[in-house]
């Protein structure tokens, strides 16, 4: 530096007198676009990327309650299946003591059976009515499941996309920001199927 006027800088200042300016030449301008345009995409990908991060929490666990809601109902009707069976052999006792019992006792017996009949009857339905109930529950884990998957399928690419912007930014290949953009609609797709539970 001199008092003439005459000023002497380092690359620096060169790089920041430059950028005040806005830029001198086509490359430096492309690259600050590149730049700008990466940035915004990869905020915006961010943001979609941690919403469909959380949809995937999500139905991981709605899947795990319904499963879990599938297992009480099977254990119910599990527990109907053998109320059911003791009254079979209540009733199968029943007959066997009709049979060899006189005929003063025989309709007493007779009572017995019809009784056991009527309530297996009644057991068989509330059996059949929590099987059913369990498989609806399993159904819709399953499917929450599918849909736990390609958000998670979603959110992978989507930070795919992340890092390829930042190679792309590292090493101003276009090509590389292509594949981005490529990478993040992809996402985007898969997550899109994922909300309509395809």
């Amino acid at each position: 530096m001199s008092g003439d006027g005459f000023h002497v800088h380092g690359p620096h200042d060169h790089e920041l007198e430059h950028a005040q300016q806005g830029g001198h030449g086509a490359e430096h301008g492309d690259h600050s676009g590149m730049i700008n345009q990466i940035a915004m995409f990869t905020a915006i990908i961010a943001t979609v990327g941690a919403i469909f991060g959380y949809m995937g929490g999500a139905t991981q666990a709605n899947a795990g309650l319904f499963k879990n809601n599938a297992a009480i109902k099977k254990t119910e009707a599990s527990n109907q299946w053998n109320y059911y069976q003791s009254k079979s052999t209540k009733q199968s006792l029943a007959e066997l003591a009709r049979d060899l019992s006189t005929d003063d006792k025989q309709a007493k017996y007779q009572d017995k059976v019809d009784r056991y009949e009527k309530e297996k009857s009644e057991i068989k339905v509330v059996a059949e009515k929590l099987e059913a109930e369990a498989t609806q529950w399993e159904k819709q884990s399953d499917e929450q499941m599918h849909e736990h998957h390609r958000w998670a399928q979603s959110t992978t690419v989507l930070q795919v996309c992340i890092a390829l912007a930042a190679i792309a930014l590292l090493t101003k290949k276009k090509w590389l920001e292509y594949a981005m953009f490529g990478a993040g609609v992809l996402g985007i797709l898969v997550g899109a199927l994922a909300a309509l539970h395809i």
